[in-house]
This record gives structure tokens, C-alpha cells and sequence, in this order.
């Protein structure tokens, strides 16, 4: 790797620009983290320190410098059902497992799998969470009263709304002016000090919660650690973990581009995971690599691991001296940055290309997104996204098993044999065979196709049965020596012809 991307080089490294970008990160972090704890229904402090850790860890030990990792809404989002059905302990837990899984997938280096998840399944879960966010942050146009929460009404509810309306004007016009100061930090500041100055009445982070605190401590989650507890949290910590890598590597391409290098995957799925194992025992929710933070570090020229190690300890100072200002930001400026995170998360490209697209991937994408908003599992969205594209895939490879029937000059039967053989395609398969017309000498050639299951072996051996009990001979010709091996009902009935076949074995990732 460049030494430009090294740590702490001095002779290579901007540092007016490493500590310009790593304090612009902290600002832009910490609403993002606050406003994401809080839509979980979690303590502030809980957003912050996983800033602070996620940001720190990843900084030292990850693969890819000028990545910046924190509390990310992608990641919470998936472990918010966990929280609210069970205690926050459970919820580190889960985090803890989560990390476990990501350096594992780091350590044996099957960061390569994560690209299985289909892009239809992305599209959908990114869509289905930009609508949680969304609906949380209107959540917030709710007061507490003597009977519990209810919407605002009158000034209040106009004060806010305008509120927010600013924020989210300030959030799309800034950059128009300048790029060099983050938009949302911006927009922040702009309502704190219309507040501030008008002494305007209105809900405050303090409202919420309080965000000040000491240094994160060690703490073992207080649960039950049995095979219950593991059943329970193993579902919210796979799909976490899954989710997680998935934008960080992503996020790691997209830095690979920008700066013409190239990031360690396995590196920062190792960093990632010890990160969130690290946030689960020391009071952290958790996160993963951030792209707006990210792009931010970026644009404000920041090349190496300095910057987001500055943006963490940032970010620890603000949560030990920083509180008093931090409380008294508006609730309309979180919420303002929120819903413009949720409008940025939304893939409005799916509504650009949907009529090219095959509907089967359309309707995979409605699927997620609608299991994601009305249900709030995302765990159970991914899931059955993955399950019936996999499904859609086998139905479509399924229909293209097809045979070349000819009879050569010798009165033998030959059937060709294109497409893959597999669980879905053997009826088809069976279907292509006229048993009781065709001649007493078949060959059926593999050449262009695949045996790819038990089930195909159990379709080639039925079709030797059929054509044996007419008394009718059969040769399977380019079959590998892999499946030949196991057409054991076959022995004495089909003649194997091994020349030229190939012994099919799975080539190990670089």
C-alpha cells in the first residue's frame, strides 16, 4: 500500500487537513449518532460511544485509511425489535455476537460471500429503512402529557415543524455555497443559535435524555448466557453483522475509487468486528463504516487513519466536557438532519430503472421494503429476500435445461444435453425422454451441461431404471468422475464413457 495511507507518517501526511477533516467528522457524527439512538429508543450515550469506539478501533486496526466507521441507522435499525421486546442488555449482546461473526468472516476470509446477497434485496432494504427513519423522526412531533404522549398541537407544533423545515432547507442549499463545512453541522448550529437568540420555546435533546457521561466502562451484558438467549439474539446478530459488512465494504470500494488505492477487505471485516464485540461490552450500540461521514473525511482531504482517530477522540471529549451545548440542541435540527439522511438513504434510482428490471426482482424489492416498514424485522426482510431470489433464480435456470434429439446413422439415439441439471430442473429433465419409441441403444451427453445435485443423480439414475426395464441400453457420456462415482444404481445398465470429462471441484478464493 502507498505510504500516503500509512498512519501516522508525518513526512506524508497533510496534518492540517488530517485534523480539519477529523473534527468536521466529529460534528457531523455526533447528531447522526444521537438522533440514531434516540429513534431506538436507546440512552443518547449509547450513539455516542459507539462513535467513539467504532471510530477508534476501525481507525487502528482496520484496512482501509480514510474509512470512517460510527453508530450507523442501517445497523440499530436491525437490532430495534431485540431492544424493545427484551432489555438494552440484550441488545449488546447481540452486538457482542454480531462482532464475533464479523471477525470470523474477517479471519477466514469469506468477506467475498457478502456479495451473494442480491441487488434487488438491497435495494429493498435500503428503501425499507429510509421509511423507518423517516416515520421516527415524525414520531418526534409528539410531547409527553398526564396522558402519555400526544401530537403537538398549535404554536408548538408549528414552532417545530418550521424548525425542521429550516434545517432541512439549510441542509440542501449549504452545499450550493460551500463544500467545506458539512451542511448538517451547518444546519445545526443556524436553529441552535435561532433559538438561542429568540429564546424560542421548543422540545431540546435534554427533553430526551441526558448525553452527558465519564469514559465507556467494561460491562458483561446482564442476561441469561444460556442456548436460549443464543437462539433469541442469533437471528438479529447474523443479519446485523451481514448488514454491517456489507456497507463497509461497499464503502471501502467506494474510498478505493476515489483515492486509487486499494483497502484490505478481510482487514476491516476483522476491525469491524472487533469494533461492535468492543462496543457491546463497553455500552455502545454498535455501527459500521459510514458513507456520508465518510465522503465528508474525503472532500476535506483527509488520506490516512489520523483523521478518524482525531474524529473519535473528538468525540470522546465532547461526551466528557461537551454536554451542556450538546443537550440544548433542538430536537427540529436532529430530526431535520434525519429525515434528510432518510431521503439520501432511499434508492430513488429503483424508481428510474424499474421497467428495466425483471419483475421477479421488482417484486423481491416491494417484498423487503414492505416486510421492513410494516413488520420493523429487518432480519426477517433480508432473509426472505435472499430465500425467494434464490428460488426465482432456481425456477428461471430451471427452464433452461433443453435437449438436441438426433438419430445418427447407426440407428443410436443421441439426447444433448444443454443447462444445468439440479433439484428444479429434473422434471424437465425426465420430460425430454421417449422411453417406449425410442431405439434400444441411447446416449445421453453431458457435455454441455452440468450435474449439479444429489437430486440430478437421482434423475439419471431413474432414466437408466426406465430404460433398463425395456431392456434398452444406455451410455452417459462426459459426465465427471464425481458423479459417476455415485450412479451406483447404474452399474452393468449404463456405459460411463469417462474420456474427456472433467472432474468438476470448486476452486478455492484467492
Amino acid at each position: 500500500m502507498n505510504n500516503t495511507f500509512e498512519f501516522f507518517n508525518i513526512r506524508t501526511v497533510n496534518l492540517k487537513n488530517e485534523l480539519f477533516a477529523g473534527l468536521t467528522v466529529a460534528m457531523t457524527m455526533i447528531p447522526e449518532s444521537l438522533s440514531f439512538a434516540i429513534l431506538a429508543g436507546l440512552p443518547p450515550l449509547t450513539g455516542l460511544y459507539a462513535a467513539f469506539l467504532m471510530g477508534l478501533v476501525t481507525a487502528v486496526f482496520g484496512g482501509r485509511p480514510g474509512m470512517v466507521s460510527g453508530g450507523a441507522g442501517a445497523t440499530i435499525v436491525v437490532l430495534m425489535a431485540l431492544a424493545a421486546s427484551h432489555s438494552i442488555d440484550y441488545l449488546f449482546a447481540a452486538v457482542v455476537l454480531a462482532g464475533i461473526l464479523q471477525f470470523l468472516v474477517g479471519l477466514f476470509k469469506w468477506g467475498k460471500f457478502v456479495r451473494l446477497i442480491p441487488q434487488p434485496v438491497m435495494y429493498g432494504f435500503l428503501n425499507g429503512l429510509a421509511i423507518i427513519i423517516f416515520m421516527a423522526q415524525v414520531v418526534q412531533f409528539k410531547v409527553n402529557s398526564g396522558d402519555g404522549a400526544v401530537w403537538m398541537s398549535g404554536s408548538t407544533l408549528y414552532i417545530m415543524g418550521g424548525l425542521t423545515l429550516l434545517t432541512m432547507l439549510i441542509v440542501i442549499g449549504f452545499p450550493r455555497l460551500t463544500k467545506a463545512i458539512p451542511a448538517s453541522l451547518i444546519a445545526i448550529l443556524v436553529v441552535f443559535a435561532v433559538v438561542s437568540l429568540f429564546g424560542i420555546q421548543t422540545k431540546k435533546v435534554v427533553d430526551i435524555a441526558s448525553v452527558s457521561g465519564s469514559l465507556p466502562h467494561f460491562r458483561v451484558p446482564d442476561i441469561a448466557w444460556n442456548w436460549e438467549t443464543l437462539q433469541l439474539i442469533f437471528p438479529y446478530s447474523l443479519v446485523m453483522a451481514g448488514v454491517g459488512l456489507v456497507e463497509s465494504l461497499l464503502t471501502l470500494n467506494m474510498v478505493d475509487e476515489i483515492t486509487a488505492s486499494k483497502g484490505n477487505a478481510n482487514r476491516e471485516s476483522i476491525a469491524q468486528g472487533l469494533a461492535n464485540a468492543v462496543n457491546g461490552f463497553f455500552g455502545g450500540m454498535g455501527g459500521c463504516a459510514m458513507v456520508a461521514q465518510t465522503l465528508v473525511n474525503l472532500n476535506a482531504g483527509a488520506r490516512t487513519r489520523l483523521s478518524a482517530f482525531i474524529g473519535a477522540m473528538t468525540i470522546l471529549l465532547i461526551i466528557l466536557v461537551g454536554a451542556p451545548f450538546i443537550e440544548q440542541i433542538p430536537m427540529a435540527a436532529l430530526v431535520g438532519v434525519m429525515m434528510m439522511v432518510a431521503i439520501g438513504t432511499f434508492q430513488w434510482v429503483s424508481f428510474r430503472i424499474i421497467n428495466k428490471f425483471p419483475k421477479s426482482d421488482i417484486f423481491v424489492g416491494i417484498l423487503v421494503a414492505g416486510i421492513t416498514v410494516l413488520l420493523h424485522n429487518l432480519a426477517l426482510a433480508v432473509l426472505v429476500g435472499v430465500v425467494v431470489s434464490a428460488l426465482v433464480f432456481a425456477w428461471d435456470n430451471a427452464k433452461r435445461i433443453r435437449a438436441r434429439k438426433y438419430v445418427d446413422p447407426e440407428g443410436i439415439k443421441h439426447y444433448e444435453i444443454y443447462g444445468p441439471l439440479f433439484f428444479g430442473s429434473t422434471a424437465n429433465f425426465l420430460d425430454k425422454f421417449d422411453i417406449q419409441e425410442d431405439p434400444n441403444h441411447i446416449i445421453v451427453d453431458f457435455k454441455e451441461s452440468r450435474v449439479v445435485d444429489m437430486s440430478a443423480v437421482d434423475a439419471l439414475n431413474k432414466i437408466t431404471e426406465r430404460y433398463a426395464a425395456q431392456q434398452k441400453k444406455v451410455e452417459l457420456w462426459h459426465l465427471s468422475e464425481d458423479c459417476r462415482s455415485l450412479l451406483k444404481n447404474a452399474t452393468g445398465i449404463a456405459v460411463v464413457n469417462i474420456k474427456d470429462d472433467p472432474t468438476y471441484q470448486v476452486m478455492p478464493g484467492k
